[in-house]
């Protein structure tokens, strides 16, 4: 009998599983609270072993003729002077990763399932129930269905972990950084650059992913204790915490302010002993968020996915299959999200003799061959 399986979220985690699953057998739905897949977003890398991932999909080629081919990255003083322009390869130390839009990979992995998986936009789970036989589930819309497995791939605020595992803060490893991302004008005539300004605890970065009208904007501020969260809260929060600055950072505190696709949170990871209970998994930042100072937050959701549909498509008991999918990806979950212990947040110090110290690594960048990729993240051999 065709094992019926729920999905919830329609980011990247979701879709790349429902792929693997259609593919194994499984009959998929996928459902996304938003009413349409969401398009745009900050630029996201994939690499290492997600390189593979989508290289077995298929989408390689339209992810490789999407890449941003960002050139340099001119790295600021606190009065807007440069102190050094790189190339992205020589901080990576890998030429092939791929940088995409978030939504440019979104929208890849959705076309190659749209046909063949069960779409549900507008809605999500309101309950859920497990049973000896499956998991009794009630939509916002009111609708009721029965699945035989539940998967969540909603993400780092992840209501399914919450519903099933209880409250996030349980899981939750603050990191201690408060940040926000929103688009501004292009004023500036920047072109497939970087440019990211840094004083003491503080970075403001302006990123142009090609000739585009439009720029990312991303600050970005040391908080030792974590705060309060909530969009209007962190704005502001985040508003204060710029207020003296220098450089063009006030004109990107008023564009904050002003910003209709503005994203507001905290530095964190999301650390779980386990990432199933009976009948439902996690998968993504829902289980095992690394945070943006590792860069392997889509990565670590496409490897994840490929795993567990591996499992579920090998061990016809659930509870097997849970088990092999936390054995194979513990050790590369670990690895990537102990990078945070190892220098990820080099970027963004937060002392004087810290950003002096980072300082002084950027200029050797620029004379010194470029530092090998991080093991971590190609430390798994796909099945």
């Amino acid at each position: 009998m065709t094992r019926k399986v729920l999905i919830s979220g329609a980011s990247i985690a979701g879709p790349a599983l429902a792929y693997w699953l259609h593919r194994a057998g499984f009959a998929v739905t996928v459902v996304e609270k938003a009413d349409s897949l969401r398009d745009g977003g900050y630029p996201i890398d994939i690499r290492g072993t997600a390189i593979e991932v989508v290289r077995r999909m298929g989408i390689l080629p339209r992810l490789r003729a999407a890449h941003l081919d960002t050139r340099r990255s001119t790295f600021l003083d606190a009065d807007g002077s440069e102190l050094v322009s790189v190339t992205p390869s020589a901080v990576t130390g890998s030429v092939d990763d791929l940088e995409v839009r978030r939504g440019d990979l979104a929208a890849a992995l959705y076309a190659i399932v749209r046909d063949d998986v069960e779409f549900l936009f507008g809605d999500s789970i309101d309950t859920l129930d497990q049973t000896g036989q499956g998991v009794d589930i009630a939509f916002h819309s009111g609708h009721r269905r029965t699945f035989d497995l539940v998967i969540g791939a909603d993400g780092m605020h992840s209501r399914t972990r919450e519903s099933v595992f209880g409250p996030e803060q349980q899981f939750h490893r603050y990191l201690g950084y408060a940040f926000a991302i929103f688009t501004m004008p292009n004023t500036f005539g920047l072109s497939h650059e970087l440019l990211m300004w840094n004083t003491p605890g503080r970075a403001a970065a302006l990123y142009a992913v090609g000739d585009d009208d439009e720029l990312h904007a991303f600050l970005n501020f040391h908080q030792p204790e974590a705060p309060i969260r909530g969009p209007e809260a962190l704005r502001d929060l985040v508003a204060k915490a710029f207020a003296d600055a220098g450089w063009e950072v006030p004109a990107m505190v008023d564009a904050l302010r002003d910003a209709d696709d503005l994203f507001v949170d905290t530095a964190g990871q999301i650390r779980m002993p386990r990432w199933s209970s009976g009948r439902v998994a996690l998968v993504g930042d829902a289980a095992y968020a690394p945070s943006f100072l590792t860069g392997q937050g889509s990565s670590l959701a496409l490897v994840g996915a490929y795993v567990l549909a591996h499992a579920l498509a090998t061990q016809q008991d659930h509870g097997a299959a849970f088990a092999a999918y936390e054995r194979g990806l513990r050790g590369f979950v670990d690895a990537n999200q102990a990078l945070v212990d190892s220098g990820a947040a080099t970027l963004f110090p937060t002392t004087v003799p810290a950003l002096e110290r980072r300082n002084a690594m950027l200029r050797d960048l620029v004379t010194l061959p470029p530092p090998p990729p991080r093991p971590a993240h190609s430390a798994l051999t796909l099945p």
